[in-house]
């Protein structure tokens, strides 16, 4: 393994780490030698993705979006651990595809505090214990550097967090932490299956994508990985964009 890319020693909280683009990237954090934190909402799928990890990883039900969850989760992983290394704000909840006018404030408000109140509550309290050399990579989207179609609340929570991250950027470079978003395109996990499957809409979003297929969750493990590392370390307030030439349109 490139000594670059060694995380051996570094303590990886990965949200919404149970499945899909989460769970790929616990997967490549603890391969690369990582102590993996595993968070989420089911205890089931986490222990799933735990046991696929090894001795390596510990679990911690957690909701990023209410602040007494994200207090409690930093008090038990320094307990045990005694720091935080790297902090992947992966957790998040899809686009409902809906016009504005049929979109509740509820709606808004359920995408709003997972998406980016949650990324917001994870920086200030479990970022906000890195020492130098720390790592916060944000997970945004397409949908955070262009619109997509009946997605306002998704768009706008992406957005967000690439604002968010540079913003955090700045603020954070004398302490030494780094922070950044990587941000996936289309990604074919258990939630958007029944999408780019479907006949119309999945054909769609599959000419659109230069490369020509759908992204697996394991595509974003490399970049996860990288941005983890030292191999990143003088990139910080950036975006690692790995969409299938998505945006080279």
């Amino acid at each position: 393994m490139s000594k670059e890319f060694d995380l051996t020693g570094k303590v990886c909280v990965v949200t919404g780490g149970g499945r899909g683009i989460g769970r790929a990237m616990a997967e490549a954090l603890g391969r690369h030698g990582g102590f993996v934190v595993l968070v989420g909402r089911t205890h089931a799928t986490l222990e799933d993705a735990a046991a696929a990890i090894g001795d390596q990883s510990m679990v911690q039900v957690a909701d990023v979006s209410q602040e007494p969850d994200v207090l409690a989760l930093r008090e038990v992983i320094l307990a045990r651990c005694g720091h935080i290394d790297v902090l992947v704000n992966n957790a998040g909840v899809n686009p409902i595809f809906r016009g504005i006018d049929r979109t509740s404030l509820e709606d808004w408000q359920n995408i709003i505090d997972v998406n980016l109140t949650g990324v917001f509550l994870c920086c200030k309290h479990l970022g906000g214990a890195m020492g130098a050399g720390g790592s916060v990579i944000n997970v945004s989207s397409v949908a955070g550097h262009g619109g997509l179609p009946r997605s306002v609340p998704y768009c706008a929570s992406k957005g967000g967090v690439e604002m968010l991250t540079k913003a955090l950027a700045l603020d954070w470079a004398k302490r030494g932490v780094r922070v950044n978003t990587l941000a996936p395109g289309w990604v074919d996990t258990e939630l958007t299956h029944g999408l780019l499957e479907h006949d119309v809409h999945g054909k769609r979003l599959l000419d659109r994508t230069p490369l020509g297929r759908f992204a697996t969750p394991r595509d974003m493990a490399g970049g996860v990985v990288f941005l983890a590392s030292d191999a990143s370390a003088f990139m910080t307030g950036a975006c690692l964009v790995i969409d299938g030439g998505w945006g080279a349109e």
